[in-house]
């Protein structure tokens, strides 16, 4: 038998692990899956702007060789002058790298920094790639909480307690996914202020920082410290809704004369996949200094805002369901009453959805929440049908029982 590697033991990747495959085998069957299991906003009737699309078409003839290895000059100029308007100091387009997405950059940053055994401290919830790189890597994912209580805050404390000889970096994940937090000035000014102290690099992963809600503030990490190394990651498939160009980009800031040989690493990362894709890259710059088209979908009468009320509105009318509303990005992450339903696998309970109702989601275990309490909707579809799906939730669990099994049901909700 050939096997895989053993550095793959301990890597998952839930929104698109069993329960997905289970899905694919429904889709198969001819079952229509409502697929809330992914940011991926195409599929749910969002476009990129218009003119992100036309710069891809005019420069296409131009996108056939390699770039160099870190991107088109011309987008990492356009990124530079994005983050120098929001307040970071130094900037020079060499400390910029474009990737095949921020995942893939993601995987660099991190594998470029540890050695075995050496760990990052990681939120719990967490976006899962964040774990599975460090793991991969050889690393240990230490998970420090994210406090439900306090609007999904982190905390300090526990974050403190936990930072060992061998902690390399804390991971800040802001706006957050799957909770929707947006992290206050005071709290990223603790974060930035622990990093100092123990000396860490900070991965701040900013892949939201456009979709925001409610005038909330939102701030970069890296504009609290001139000194603290900062890794800051973000790109087009979120803000920009443009999921399949596979165009992220992350910024090195702070005191980079002490980070000499990682930057080297990372350098040496960027060249081993010789550049990534040119087409996208193009898009980049007319994204940045383009209309933006987000500052009108998150308005009160905006599309994604309406569907983050609705959302939110049916599911705490469900009884037994609990949620800290989101102040950003296109998640939530609503709490279930575990004893009311008899709940012991969260992957059982949305396993047990999938199959009655066709709807796919993600249990709170694969974003590495340790109880089996949690999971996480993506609002990306229209009201219409966000409102029957909510519909579907709160049908299925009147009568559900639990420990792998649903009730016999009079009534089936239909699309």
């Amino acid at each position: 038998m050939i096997q895989r590697s053993t550095r793959l033991n301990a890597v998952h990747y839930e929104l698109c692990g069993p329960i997905y495959e289970k899905a694919k085998e429904l889709e198969q069957a001819g079952h229509r899956i409502t697929k809330l299991n992914i940011g991926n906003p195409a599929p749910f009737g969002f476009d990129a702007p218009e003119a992100v699309i036309r710069s891809i078409i005019d420069n296409l003839r131009h996108a056939q060789g390699y770039s160099d290895h870190k991107g088109l000059l011309s987008a990492r100029e356009a990124i530079k002058t994005y983050y120098a308007a929001k307040g970071i100091a130094g900037i020079h387009t060499d400390d910029i790298s474009i990737g095949n997405g921020v995942s893939e950059l993601i995987l660099h940053a991190v594998q470029g920094l540890l050695n075995p055994g050496d760990e990052v401290l990681v939120p719990a919830p967490d976006y899962p790639l964040w774990t599975a790189a460090v793991r991969f890597s050889g690393g240990k994912a230490v998970h420090y909480l994210c406090d439900e209580a306090s609007d999904w805050n982190p905390d300090l404390n526990d974050i403190k307690s936990k930072i060992t000889s061998r902690t390399k970096a804390i991971v800040i994940i802001n706006p957050n996914n799957p909770t929707g937090a947006v992290y206050p000035p005071e709290l990223l000014q603790g974060l930035v202020e622990l990093a100092a102290e123990h000396r860490l690099v900070l991965f701040s992963d900013e892949i939201y920082d456009r979709i925001l809600y409610d005038e909330v503030e939102f701030r970069s990490t890296a504009t609290f410290s001139d000194d603290v190394l900062t890794v800051t990651f973000s790109g087009l498939s979120k803000n920009y809704l443009a999921a399949g160009f596979r165009a992220g980009w992350m910024l090195v800031s702070g005191n980079k004369a002490k980070a000499k040989s990682y930057i080297d690493g990372l350098n040496t990362m960027a060249s081993l996949r010789v550049c990534s894709n040119v087409p996208a890259q193009f898009a980049i710059e007319a994204a940045l200094e383009g209309p933006q088209q987000m500052e009108e979908l998150v308005l009160p009468t905006g599309r994604l805002r309406q569907q983050r009320d609705l959302c939110y509105d049916k599911l705490v009318a469900i009884p037994g369901i609990s949620c800290v509303k989101p102040k950003g990005a296109f998640y939530l992450f609503p709490k279930i009453d575990v004893k009311k339903y008899g709940i012991k696998d969260d992957q059982a309970f949305v396993l047990d959805f999938l199959r009655e109702q066709h709807v796919l989601l993600v249990q709170g275990s694969g974003f590495n929440w340790p109880q089996p309490d949690h999971f996480r909707i993506v609002y990306l579809p229209e009201l219409e049908e966000l409102s029957l799906t909510m519909d579907k939730l709160a049908l299925f669990l009147a009568n559900y029982q639990g420990n792998g099994a649903v009730a016999e049901r009079k009534v089936v909700a239909t699309m």
